[in-house]
């Protein structure tokens, strides 16, 4: 994915800027680890991340702003001379190539547990896009949706599918839900695992579709579903009353919390439902999807913390950013998996910016070092050298170089040297 996102890059700022414009892969990774310290410190603008008084440290020792802003403004995701034609069939055609391999590498990287939840996510933006969505029970009303597969007890983003309207590959039979559901889960089927969903999913349809893919379903049904019989429907029922109803597939639960509002819940893995002992009387099935209904909308809350998100005209950028949010969660899961060790996700986050640009921080380093190097060891007869280490003075000239990292070091800020003999190095 990032010699990708280094080729094109390289492609459009060849193309329109200069022709002999070029970014290194270590630089590409200090340019990521930059996005990602932004979303740890949060500050009003750009340029205040190279500031003096709120600059973070790690980003002005990183790369400078302009450079930083060079990258931005060229960074794209895929042969811009082949896009018109792949977007005749592709609405994503401007990252499908590296969102598909981030993808493949969540769903083959991580094994998920029993429970696997699948909801939507409305990533923030306001770009001009074909598929942007407004949803006015989110908090943001306006952004690129997407359908979600997460692991119930890690919180791990197992697959994930953009929605870009109107799906011209879809059967004409088969509802949007079901085709979202089956192509979310269809790496993880045939495993004996269960899936939750809301009542925009849940149908018996789809539990028959899962059932023969050795999977069960548990999730809420909107009662104008045609699978809810007519004598569930009233909704004059007392309070915390259950009724039930069952094929050879799914059992349907219709439960009363409070006088004229009935839940209704379509199970296929219970065959029998069991009320608690408390004055609720809650069935076996309302209780677990209480507990497993909150895994898509725990994660998002998680990549909300410390989003990368910030304003954008371009969609794929705004793309790419919940990819970095997504990858980040996902490889905190993992190292916590692989480790056994339990780390904040902030101190995680930190130490995975650093890794990143490590290679660019040496490769740097080393460049100053070279150049330092190949000054004169001593300056022009007659002159003297602006000092090069600000140690213990402001304004002092010096001619004498350090033996270790060759800067020209005035009279303060040098090093008193002991006498010693041969015998003591």
């Amino acid at each position: 994915m990032l010699h990708s996102i280094q080729e094109w890059t390289i492609q459009h700022a060849q193309e329109t800027e200069h022709v002999h414009w070029f970014m290194a892969l270590p630089e590409l990774m200090a340019f990521i680890e930059i996005v990602i310290l932004r979303g740890l410190t949060k500050v009003p603008s750009l340029r205040d991340c190279w500031s003096a008084n709120l600059g973070n440290p790690h980003i002005i020792g990183t790369m400078p702003q302009n450079r930083f802003q060079d990258i931005m403004r060229h960074l794209r995701f895929d042969d811009r001379s082949t896009r018109s034609d792949r977007a005749k069939t592709d609405k994503f055609a401007a990252i499908s190539s590296v969102w598909g391999s981030f993808v493949t590498n969540c769903i083959t990287s991580y094994n998920p547990g029993l429970h696997i939840t699948v909801d939507e996510q409305l990533f923030p933006s306001k770009t001009r896009c074909c598929f942007l969505q407004y949803i006015a029970t989110k908090p943001d009303k306006f952004g690129i949706k997407f359908w979600v597969a997460c692991d119930l007890k890690s919180k791990y983003i197992c697959n994930v599918l953009p929605y870009l309207g109107k799906d011209p590959s879809r059967p004409s039979g088969e509802r949007l839900s079901e085709n979202v559901v089956m192509r979310l889960m269809e790496p993880f089927l045939d495993k004996g695992r269960n899936v939750t969903t809301d009542n925009f999913f849940t149908s018996l349809s789809l539990a028959h579709k899962l059932l023969s893919r050795k999977t069960t379903i548990l999730g809420t049904v909107n009662k104008i579903r045609r699978e809810i019989p007519q004598s569930a429907r009233h909704t004059d029922r007392n309070e915390f009353t259950t009724q039930v109803f069952s094929t050879t597939a799914a059992t349907l639960t219709a439960y009363a919390p409070k006088r004229k509002k009935t839940v209704y819940i379509l199970s296929s893995m219970h065959s029998v439902i069991q009320t608690d002992n408390t004055t609720k009387r809650k069935p076996n099935t309302v209780t677990l999807y209480n507990t497993t209904k909150c895994g898509v909308d725990v994660m998002d809350q998680m990549v909300r913390e410390y989003t990368v998100r910030t304003g954008t005209r371009r969609w794929p950028v705004a793309v790419f950013y919940n990819m970095i949010d997504m990858a980040a969660l996902n490889a905190h899961v993992l190292y916590q998996a692989c480790t056994g060790r339990q780390e904040r996700r902030v101190d995680f986050l930190v130490e995975l910016a650093r890794e990143l640009a490590n290679s660019h921080m040496c490769a740097k380093a080393a460049r100053k070092e070279q150049l330092l190097r190949t000054q004169p060891s001593t300056p022009n007869p007659g002159k003297r050298a602006m000092y090069q280490v600000k140690h213990q003075c402001k304004n002092n000239h010096a001619t004498v170089r350090c033996v270790h990292c060759y800067r020209y070091t005035c009279g303060k800020c040098r090093r008193e040297i002991p006498w010693q003999c041969q015998d003591c190095k």
